[in-house]
């Protein structure tokens, strides 16, 4: 098996209003790239929440008194800080430069998923209000642009529990179902699965964040080719929240 990444060049810098998946289209045929059936096109979730407006302009925020006192603990700008509660269900964790939250959309992360980089100044940016409905109009332009079985996933960074550093994980998908579940298949020695579930939107994403990185690689957009377990997994209703840990099973915040 052999799976391809590709960074997507001449993606520009985005403002509210720009058509995404247009831009996304124009640089598939400026680049000559053959989109094939089972492509998987991984989108940084920063582009996109430029695209739709949405931003928070950090100079008009009125911190709350818990915004301050948070502010205090964590050694953040009580701004941001009072953005990271507006974008949050509750307050998780807080540590040292670190707020711990469940956003809106039920992400457990860091600082409610808000980025700072690749925004001018004063800037940050949420995550987008509806990823999977994002990754949905995308992918159906797309399909119907390209006439070819496509799937769309929205990336973002963030941590993870008991580890250093930050990967690229999943939070929308349309056209295959993020999670990969495997159990009743065999492994090698005959042995029956029983609890085995593959995380395969995330692991798309980390993948692509390699070629996306963090700074001024300016390659927003990687589409991913070959990847076998495709057909399998192919689901035009899906969305990322297979991937999200009911909170009774999360034994870390009972």
């Amino acid at each position: 098996m052999e799976i391809k990444l590709m960074g997507l060049k001449g993606i520009p810098l985005v403002k509210a209003g720009d058509n995404i998946a247009e831009i996304i289209r124009d640089a598939i045929k400026t680049q000559n790239y053959d989109l094939r059936d089972g492509d998987i096109i991984l989108i940084a979730e920063t582009l996109i929440s430029k695209a739709e407006g949405n931003i928070i302009k950090l100079d008009e925020i009125n911190p709350s008194e818990k915004a301050i006192e948070v502010a205090g603990i964590c050694k953040k700008d009580p701004k941001l800080v009072e953005a990271i509660i507006q974008n949050s269900n509750e307050i998780v964790e807080v540590g040292p430069n670190f707020i711990v939250t469940e956003t809106k959309h039920g992400f457990v992360c860091a600082n409610a998923a808000i980025d700072e980089s690749n925004v001018e100044d004063g800037l940050a940016t949420p995550v987008p209000e509806n990823p999977d409905k994002s990754a949905k109009e995308i992918r159906e332009f797309l399909e119907n642009e390209f006439k070819k079985d496509l799937a769309v996933i929205v990336t973002d960074t963030q941590g993870r529990a008991f580890r250093v550093g930050a990967i690229g994980t999943a939070i929308g998908c349309s056209g295959i179902n993020p999670l990969w579940v495997r159990i009743g298949e065999k492994d090698l020695y005959g042995r029956e699965l029983e609890t085995t579930e593959i995380a395969t939107a995330d692991e798309l994403a980390s993948a692509a964040s390699l070629i996306m990185g963090q700074a001024d690689e300016g390659l927003p957009v990687v589409i991913v080719s070959g990847f076998n377990a495709f057909n399998q997994l192919r689901d035009k209703d899906s969305n990322i929240k297979p991937l999200l840990r009911p909170k009774e099973f999360d034994v870390f915040r009972k």
